[in-house]
């Protein structure tokens, strides 16, 4: 047996950065990886995000905030969560509080960390966290210069079907709505704090 292959994480051998964005970079690694595969892997290198699953609990039903902008690399206009990347230094709740803010102009009394997940572990290192926010507060929205973003709430009946019949189409956004009917359907939607 191979002396790496009860190792648990990979030894890189040698890395190279091929790109460095503002965004991400993306580094070409040579790595011997557990159960001793050598392998040459390209992966994208990235801060993390957050997303805000901000909900009104007011009304019988929640309702759940989405906005609809333009995602150029899907080449169309699509409904999602508030998100953004972690800033430099920043954390990750700070993140979700500007992100939600910027995007929307609202703010919220309560947050609760409720989901962490690897975007797309293959090539991707990026994680996002899903904040639940609630008490939500109105006040103007500060969206950066190329954002043009359209603001709706809608129940959460609505807003399930939308995810599982195809008119929402991003996975974030489709995880937390899925997380949030399943929590609100079983009883199990953590006590506002």
């Amino acid at each position: 047996m191979a002396k790496n292959s009860r190792s648990k994480t990979a030894r890189v051998v040698s890395s190279k950065v091929g790109f460095k964005g503002p965004v991400f970079w993306v580094a070409t690694d040579d790595v011997e990886e557990p159960g001793g595969v050598r392998a040459r892997r390209d992966v994208v290198h990235h801060s993390g995000s957050v997303v805000v699953l901000a909900v009104d609990e007011s009304d019988r039903e929640v309702r759940v905030l989405l906005e609809r902008q333009y995602r150029h690399a899907a080449s169309q206009f699509l409904w999602e969560l508030p998100a953004g990347r972690v800033d430099e230094g920043e954390r990750e709740l700070a993140g979700a509080k500007r992100e939600l803010l910027e995007e929307t102009g609202y703010r919220a009394r309560s947050w609760k960390r409720v989901l962490h997940f690897y975007v797309s572990p293959g090539f991707l290192d990026e994680t996002m966290s899903i904040y639940l926010a609630r008490g939500l507060q109105a006040g103007p929205a500060q969206p950066e210069e190329d954002e043009k973003i359209a603001l709706r709430f809608f129940t959460l009946s609505r807003a399930e079907r939308m995810a599982l019949g195809g008119t929402i189409r991003d996975a974030k956004t489709i995880s937390g709505i899925l997380w949030i009917a399943y929590m609100t359907r079983h009883g199990r939607l953590p006590k506002a704090g």
